[in-house]
């Protein structure tokens, strides 16, 4: 049980982390250059990791990295930068809540983990929370912005599924490394070809690459996959509802505003969510049993 607990908090690391990306996004990088914002969030990170694991891909490795770090890391940062610059963020971040529920229908259909109740009540609650949170009206609705983020989240809940499926015999740092050298490197010539030369970045704009790339990125990815490799699929998409709660507690804090009634609620509905779909919620009935089993004269 504590086990668990302990995977699901590291787990939490990454949507946390991922939930200022959308400010960082916004606030310090140039707007117009989504391939190479992606490239420059992927492929330092990756780098990275791979320098310090030092081992290469083996056998199917090579077509899966590719095809893992397209869906999970290339092609998903490029619309997440897209959606970012083209929605707010309420709008980009309530799509991508319904992210759990993508997760548990492809986990059903890819490792046969049957959808629970309690996880499904709790993606219902957490979805309702980050809706009364963000959606308070108001603002034109981008489509592009719409269809780039409702793929941004298909693409990567596909991706996470497939990962977990495949990656039984790799070692948690080498599946992160690989995937993001390959996604990077997937989308250079498509960058090039798309969006010409490279972006010129200011300080601001470094610091923020910087920062997406190794906390958001290569810290963030690193804590995921580890909570993918002993958690249900279900569960680790629930413990991603995080990402929209920082984003408003991170909007409030810089802003100096406080939380409205119907935040709170929001806040306190999408923590029930992920209360419900932990591992350790649907175990204290047995544990209660036994213990009073073994307490019984």
């Amino acid at each position: 049980m504590e086990a668990t607990v302990r995977w699901s908090v590291i787990t939490a690391i990454a949507p946390v982390a991922w939930g200022s990306s959308y400010f960082v996004t916004l606030h310090f990088l140039p707007a117009d250059h989504p391939l190479y914002g992606a490239v420059l969030r992927a492929l330092p990170a990756g780098l990275l990791l791979l320098l310090a694991r030092r081992r290469l891909p083996h056998g199917s490795w090579w077509w899966k990295s590719i095809v893992l770090g397209s869906l999970t890391m290339g092609a998903f940062f490029a619309l997440v930068y897209l959606a970012a610059q083209l929605l707010p963020t309420s709008i980009a971040s309530t799509i991508m809540a319904t992210a759990p529920v993508v997760m548990m229908l492809f986990a059903w259909l890819l490792l046969s983990e049957r959808p629970r109740v309690l996880p499904l009540a709790g993606a219902g609650l957490g979805i309702a929370g980050v809706c009364a949170m963000l959606l308070t009206g108001g603002g034109a609705i981008d489509p592009i912005g719409v269809i780039a983020s409702v793929a941004a989240m298909a693409m990567s809940s596909i991706g996470f599924v497939l990962a977990k499926r495949w990656s039984s015999d790799v070692d948690v740092l080498s599946l992160t490394s690989w995937q993001l050298v390959a996604g990077g490197v997937v989308l250079v010539p498509v960058a090039i070809a798309v969006e010409g030369a490279p972006p010129a970045l200011d300080a601001p704009a470094l610091l923020g690459f910087g920062y997406l790339s190794i906390v958001a990125t290569a810290v963030a990815y690193l804590a995921w996959f580890s909570g993918l490799k002993h958690l249900s699929a279900g569960t680790v998409g629930l413990v991603g509802l995080l990402n929209p709660v920082t984003g408003v507690l991170l909007g409030t804090l810089v802003a100096g505003e406080l939380l409205t009634v119907q935040q709170l609620l929001g806040l306190a509905l999408v923590f029930l969510g992920i209360l419900l779909g932990q591992p350790v919620l649907a175990r204290l009935p047995k544990y209660a049993r036994s213990v009073g089993r073994k307490d019984t004269p």
